[in-house]
């Protein structure tokens, strides 16, 4: 559906040059919804304005929808544009138009005839929940519901895929939830595949299915959200997982828990329906072994319980390997080392 290959791009500027992207390669599947996460500077608005060109690359292919968007022809980038929807994180609505007029203006662009402009935005009020909003100007909205409208206007030419930059981040906790549940019906409702960016894991843990995390214009980090949330590579990643899920170990903390655990440190990662036999301490009786619970958490993860133990298994060097092999039959299971926070 989305293919970024190698992708570069470079503003240049008076007094210098700025990286913005360097060699990105990710790839978004149909039907799916894909985030990019990464702090201000990141690059994540940049590489969104690369998909229906109103950026250009350095360097590197994008296809979209099998066609190379930096070969492609002016009417065919214009058709292309319109199976593109885009949303806001500042609504960018017309405040001299009704929210009727907001919705019937690409409408109207694509030249349809009133009737089918009505019934679609119709259609579109009642798909957002503003049925009883088409005659209110955006100044009488709330910040959801303006962004209820936007969501709308995006879907209103039928696209095949939404871009949503930073759709949620001008919105209340509760606000930012009701968006999110409404982009997830627009998925599966709608079949549309969904690429969004944000500086919020939250986001990220609530309705994507595979994330990518962007640093100082490079993927450092991606995956399934499961894969990554269970075993992140890079500090920049634990720490936006450690804003959403208390698993990961802080420096200090795991100073503090060797003072008084001496033994080898693992971490078990239990995914909802993983298993419901007492994995551990049959695996430890087995093998005359002690352990300590250390450290755990749970939490709900994509609609699935995702959990998380720290223990210290207390034997042989041999035993413990053997026990550690046993449970990853089961379970992922990974050692805990001093400088994986």
């Amino acid at each position: 559906m989305i293919k970024f290959e190698q992708v570069s791009k470079i503003f240049t500027l008076p007094n210098r040059k700025v990286n913005a992207l360097e060699k990105v390669s990710l790839s978004v599947k149909k039907g799916e919804i894909f985030g990019v996460i990464g702090f201000s500077g990141a690059g994540k608005s940049t590489l969104l304005r690369l998909v229906n060109l109103l950026e250009r690359p350095s360097e590197g292919r994008i296809v979209v929808n099998d066609q190379d968007v930096t070969q492609i022809r002016p009417k065919e980038l214009r058709n292309l544009r319109r199976r593109i929807g885009m949303v806001f994180q500042t609504f960018n609505l017309f405040n001299s138009r009704t929210v009727y007029g907001n919705l019937a203006y690409p409408l109207k662009l694509a030249k349809l005839p009133k009737a089918q402009i009505d019934a679609h935005v119709k259609e579109l009020l009642q798909f957002v929940g503003l049925e009883d909003k088409a005659d209110s100007y955006p100044e009488q909205l709330s910040g959801g519901q303006k962004q209820r409208v936007g969501i709308a206007r995006a879907l209103a030419n039928s696209p095949d895929i939404l871009i949503c930059d930073e759709a949620t981040s001008a919105l209340d906790p509760e606000t930012t939830e009701d968006i999110l549940r409404l982009l997830k019906k627009v998925n599966e409702e709608y079949q549309i595949t969904i690429l969004l960016i944000t500086h919020e894991m939250n986001v990220i843990r609530s309705i994507c299915d595979r994330v990518a995390v962007m640093e100082n214009g490079r993927v450092i980090e991606q995956g399934s959200v499961f894969d990554v949330f269970a075993n992140p590579q890079t500090k920049t990643t634990k720490n936006f997982i450690r804003s959403v899920l208390n698993d990961q170990l802080s420096p200090k903390l795991l100073s503090k828990i060797r003072e008084h655990h001496a033994g080898r440190l693992y971490r078990l990662v239990f995914r909802d329906g993983t298993t419901s036999e007492p994995v551990l301490s049959r695996a430890t009786r087995k093998h005359n072994l002690d352990y300590n619970i250390v450290y755990g958490s749970i939490s709900e993860l994509q609609g699935a319980l995702f959990g998380s133990l720290i223990v210290e298994l207390i034997g042989a060097d041999d035993e413990v390997n053997k026990v550690v092999e046993e449970l990853r039959t089961t379970v992922e299971v990974r050692e805990v080392v001093d400088h994986e926070s």
